[in-house]
């Protein structure tokens, strides 16, 4: 899968996905002249291509127009150098798992956020 995502993406084998187009379009010739081949549509579409009022069509057929593709190029810097170093984790003891931070955790605080304010006179 992966590499015919690459050819479809870098080459120009995504003009074989307009097959169905090139048949389509090949009925619809065959409806007004039935004495058409396929080799005479083919002629007509690809060897003497005529400006003519399916011409909208006839650009969406496989190999009419071409593009781009899609090319990638990496370079590696001379100098490129991967370092790599070692970490060592100690593992910590722990008897309990703790559901919240105890030592963090202000006692009494909650208790004195519902208290009415204090008035001070000096």
């Amino acid at each position: 899968m992966l590499l015919f995502l690459y050819l479809v993406s870098t080459t120009e084998l995504y003009q074989l996905l307009k097959i169905p187009e090139l048949v389509e379009h090949y009925i619809e010739h065959e409806e007004f002249n039935p004495d058409m081949t396929v080799t005479a549509f083919l002629r007509t579409h690809y060897d003497h291509p005529v400006k003519d009022g399916d011409y909208g069509k006839d650009q969406r057929l496989p190999f009419i127009i071409h593009s781009a593709p899609l090319s990638l190029v990496f370079t590696i810097n001379q100098g490129f150098s991967l370092e790599t170093a070692m970490y060592h984790f100690i593992p910590l003891q722990m008897d309990k798992i703790p559901s919240k931070d105890e030592d963090l955790c202000y006692k009494g605080f909650l208790n004195s956020v519902w208290e009415p304010p204090r008035s001070s006179f000096s």
